[in-house]
């Protein structure tokens, strides 16, 4: 049984049998808060999810419980959909917001056909370069520990797909997308790589996940609400104990 927001009744299900929750990720969440927060209300330790979204970004997480986190790598292995912006003349180490951004020039000719011209070095089988500020890790540490630090290690290129790359709205500096990709693919990279192919930075300015395999974001929990559903129906359970 799949959990979405259509679910009901979410205090009488078995999460230490195992439950598979359907959970649209708020923004400054991190995927660890949100696996942690779920624990705590179903008092099930064994709690995962099925590929990490990072704090800035929003949309859908598989959380799953119980006996069901051994299915934890059927969805990670499936193909992930995104919408997103990236911002062109811009750099940062994160590759992202989180981090402090340099500013540069986009260059006079930038037009959009040189962008979709540039797009299209980004489909099928490329190689990336996992970023620094990532939960990889390097003898036992997170990368982004040692980014955090100054530090810096070698990484090797990783090959990943990309399904598809759409331009979806030219708003310049603005590129809006919509990407599906396979297991593995850094969105922030490709907005690095792709501001480099053009010749002046580039960095991802938001980015959402609709999609892993055939599970839809439309269908999610907003985690506020799912926290709220479960203690309401926990209240009312203490209410009827104690009449």
């Amino acid at each position: 049984m799949m959990i979405t927001k259509q679910t009901k009744d979410l205090q009488t299900l078995d999460y230490l049998a195992g439950q598979v929750i359907l959970i649209d990720k708020p923004v400054n969440w991190t995927s660890f808060n949100v696996v942690s927060r779920v624990r705590r209300l179903t008092k099930v330790k064994k709690v995962g999810h099925a590929g990490t979204l990072d704090p800035l970004a929003t949309g859908l997480l598989i959380v799953c419980t119980g006996k069901k986190t051994k299915e934890i790598s059927e969805y990670q292995a499936q193909r992930k959909k995104y919408t997103g912006v990236i911002t062109l003349g811009k750099s940062s180490p994160s590759m992202d917001l989180a981090t402090e951004i340099m500013e540069k020039d986009l260059p006079d000719d930038l037009n959009e056909e040189k962008i979709l011209f540039a797009r299209n070095k980004f489909l099928g089988n490329i190689e990336q370069v996992p970023p620094m500020f990532s939960a990889l890790k390097h003898k036992g540490k997170a990368l982004y520990k040692l980014a955090r630090a100054g530090k810096e290690v070698e990484r090797a290129p990783r090959q990943v797909e990309i399904f598809s790359f759409d331009i979806t709205k030219f708003e310049l500096p603005d590129i809006h997308f919509e990407i599906a990709c396979s297991k593995g693919t850094y969105i922030r990279v490709i907005a690095d790589d792709f501001g480099k192919e053009l010749g002046c930075g580039g960095i991802l300015s938001l980015l959402r996940r609709t999609e892993i395999g055939e599970y839809k974001v439309d269908d999610a929990f907003n985690l506020d609400e799912f926290i709220a559903q479960f203690n309401e129906v926990q209240n009312q359970n203490q209410n009827q104990k104690q009449n």
